[in-house]
C-alpha cells in the first residue's frame, strides 16, 4: 500500500537520508536536539508547575498516595520520563524555529534572537507545551462508577477528580494568557483552534470508551487517522505553523512547519500504538488498545466480523462485545490470543509501514528548510519515532 513510498524514502539536495537507514535511540537524539536549541526542555512548563498556586495543589495531592488515581502518575511523569514525551512538542517548536531562521520581514528584530530563536517563538513552545500538560492532567479524572474497592476510598478518588480540573483549568488558563501577550491575532486563532481539535478529539476517544458496545463501529484508518490527527497531531503542527507565523515566514514555509508536525507526531502515535506488538519484553504480554492501528488495520484485512469472531472467542463467551469486561477477561487469560492472531496477520506491518509512511512525509516537508544542526536534529527525531527492532 504504501511500499513505493517507502523504497523512494528522501534524500535531498541537503543530505536527509532514507529512514531505512535508522537513528540513533530516542533518548540520544532529545538529549542532542536539547543542547541545539540552548537549553534542556524536559522541564519547560516547570516554571508555571511551581508557582504558589500550584504547589499548594500538589501539597493535597499528597493525599491520594495510597490510591490508584492516575493524577499521581501524570505527577510523576513531570518529573521522570524515560522517553522524554511530555516535554517533545516545545522542543520540536524550538528546533523547527532555529531550523527555519529569521526571515527577511524580521531582520530589524533579530536583536530579540538567543540562540537563532525569538523570544516570542521560546513562548510559544512554553505556552504549547502548557497547553498539553493541561489536558494530561484533565485525562486523569476517573469515572467514578467505573471504581473498584481496591482503587482507593471513593471520597479520596472524588478528591483527586477535583485537583484534576482544578490544576488543569489553571494551566489552561495560564496557556492562554500568554498567549494573548503574543499580540499576534493569527497565531491566538491557530492555537485556539488547536484547543478545540483536542478537546473534539478527546470528547470522541472518551465517548466511545464509555460505550457499552463500543467495537461494533467500524472505524477503519482513514477514520482513525481523522481521530489521531485531532488528539494528538492538531496541536504541535499547528505550533509549529504558529512559529513560523511569528518570525513572519511565508506561508509556503508555515505550511511545510506545519506539515511537519503533523506526519512526525502521526508517526509517533503510530510507534507508540505498535511497542506492544514489536517491543522485545521479558513479559509474555503488554497492554494493548482495541482501537490501535495494527488492530483497526488487522480489522480491515481480516474483514469485521472476522474479527469480532476473534474477540468473542477471547472473550470466552456472549454475543455482545462489551469493552469493559473485555479488558478485565484480556488482563487475567486471553490479551495472548488476541495479541498473536493481530501479530500472524498484515496489521503490524501495514502499522509499520503507515509510520514510515508519514516518517517520510515528515522527512519530505524538512527538505524545504535550509541545512542545519537543528534540521538534522528534527529529522533524528522522525528516525527514532521509526525505528523499530
Amino acid at each position: 500500500m504504501w511500499g513505493a513510498v517507502l523504497r523512494r524514502g528522501v534524500r535531498g539536495a541537503g543530505g536527509l537520508r532514507c529512514l531505512s537507514s535508522g537513528g540513533p535511540p530516542w533518548s540520544q537524539v532529545v538529549s542532542e536536539a536539547e543542547k541545539i536549541v540552548g537549553y534542556p526542555t524536559s522541564f519547560m512548563s516547570l516554571r508555571c508547575l511551581l508557582s504558589d498556586e500550584l504547589s499548594n495543589i500538589a501539597m493535597q495531592v499528597r493525599k491520594l498516595v495510597g490510591t490508584k488515581h492516575p493524577l499521581l502518575d501524570t505527577a510523576r511523569g513531570f518529573v521522570y520520563d524515560s522517553r522524554n514525551n511530555l516535554q517533545m512538542r516545545g522542543l520540536v517548536i524550538l528546533l523547527i524555529s532555529k531550523a527555519a531562521g529569521p526571515s527577511t520581514a524580521e531582520l530589524s528584530f533579530q536583536h530579540d534572537m538567543v540562540s537563532g530563536i525569538y523570544s516570542s517563538q521560546r513562548s510559544l513552545a512554553e505556552i504549547t507545551e502548557l497547553i498539553h500538560t493541561a489536558f494530561l492532567v484533565h485525562r486523569g479524572i476517573v469515572n467514578i462508577g467505573e471504581l473498584k474497592s481496591c482503587d482507593g476510598p471513593l471520597k479520596d478518588m472524588q478528591f483527586g477528580n477535583k485537583m484534576a480540573v482544578l490544576s488543569g483549568d489553571f494551566l489552561l488558563a495560564n496557556a492562554c494568557t500568554s498567549l494573548a501577550q503574543l499580540q499576534n491575532t493569527k497565531v491566538v486563532e491557530l492555537i485556539s483552534s488547536a484547543i478545540g481539535d483536542l478537546v473534539q478529539g478527546i470528547y470522541y476517544e472518551n465517548s466511545k470508551s464509555s460505550e457499552e458496545n463500543c467495537l461494533t463501529d467500524d472505524i477503519g484508518i482513514s477514520r482513525w487517522k481523522e481521530q489521531v490527527f485531532l488528539s494528538h497531531s492538531a496541536l504541535l503542527a499547528k505550533s509549529c505553523q504558529a512559529a513560523m507565523e511569528l518570525a513572519k515566514h511565508s506561508a509556503e514555509i508555515q505550511d511545510m512547519a506545519f506539515q511537519y508536525g503533523k506526519h512526525m507526531s502521526m508517526s509517533h502515535k503510530l510507534h507508540s500504538d505498535l511497542q506492544p506488538f514489536v517491543k522485545e519484553t521479558s513479559s509474555d504480554t503488554m497492554a494493548f488498545s482495541l482501537n490501535s492501528a495494527p488492530a483497526i488495520l488487522h480489522q480491515e484485512f481480516r474483514g469485521r466480523e472476522a474479527w469480532l469472531k476473534q474477540i468473542r472467542e477471547a472473550q470466552g463467551k456472549g454475543n455482545i462485545v462489551d469493552y469493559k469486561k473485555l479488558k478485565c477477561a484480556l488482563w487475567r487469560a486471553s490479551i495472548f490470543q488476541l495479541q498473536e492472531a493481530i501479530k500472524a496477520g498484515k496489521g503490524v506491518t501495514s502499522a509499520i509501514d503507515l509510520c514510515r509512511c508519514h516518517g517520510n512525509r515528515a522527512l519530505a516537508a524538512l527538505e524545504r528548510f535550509p541545512p542545519s544542526e537543528a534540521r538534522d536534529a528534527l529529522a533524528n527525531i522522525v528516525y527514532a519515532a521509526t525505528r523499530f527492532p
